[in-house]
């Protein structure tokens, strides 16, 4: 029960930030025309890059809040309304491609370099910051603080859930981007825009309760009066 709540925690809070969907229409402007072969191998290369990256993330996130002496209920307060924040700016975005437009904007300074080697740009800018940018590193760092628990059972069982969510996810980016051609041509923008928006309530609620489990513990610290 604990790794379903985790994982679907975790993946619930991540898609929307991830969004395999309107990232994988990035990738393919900044790819342009290439062989499906192509596309297919970069997706795999991205897909793995991203599972490592996000691993790193939330084993060390634990080890970097305590080496700088920040509390869990802290991390929860300030994490918590990061995601709100994410999700309010997501519900009030007009069209489908707004909630892409940063990601557009950080991916706009490579697009001149979109004639040398692919390859050599699986890891930056297309799995960093297109696919995951700085919003899914410090999500991914709220729910790997927020996942710390005494018993170790419980907190490996959350940490996996976790994890299970961000391959899930990785799966999900490496077949939107190995068929991006097609998905362009297939999936309309009214429809990627409804479920941005549903996912974008879901998100502005998960972080108001996170902030709130943060705020509540932070408020049993005070000396009652």
């Amino acid at each position: 029960m604990l790794l379903w709540t985790s994982f679907l925690l975790a993946f619930s809070t991540l898609l929307p930030l991830i969004n395999p969907l309107g990232s994988s229409l990035i990738f393919l402007g900044l790819v342009g025309e290439a062989p499906a072969e192509v596309f297919r191998r970069l997706a795999l290369r991205i897909a793995i890059n991203n599972i490592i990256f996000l691993l790193i993330v939330e084993v060390l996130g634990s080890a970097i809040l305590r080496f700088f002496g920040i509390s869990l209920p802290i991390v929860q307060v300030s994490g918590g309304l990061v995601i709100a924040a994410i999700g309010w700016s997501m519900l009030n975005q007009r069209n489908a491609q707004a909630s892409a437009q940063l990601k557009q904007d950080e991916a706009q300074a490579f697009s001149d370099a979109a004639t040398r080697g692919l390859e050599q740009k699986a890891f930056y800018p297309f799995t960093f910051p297109i696919t995951s940018g700085p919003g899914t590193i410090v999500v991914t760092l709220t729910l790997s603080a927020h996942e710390a628990r005494t018993a170790i059972t419980a907190n490996v069982l959350s940490h996996l859930g976790l994890f299970l969510a961000i391959v899930l996810l990785s799966v999900l980016v490496y077949l939107c981007y190995a068929y991006a051609p097609k998905l362009a041509r297939s999936v309309s923008q009214s429809t990627i825009h409804g479920i941005q928006q549903v996912m974008a309530f879901i998100v502005l609620s998960i972080g108001v309760q996170i902030a709130w489990n943060g705020a509540s513990e932070l408020l049993s610290q005070l000396p009652r009066l």
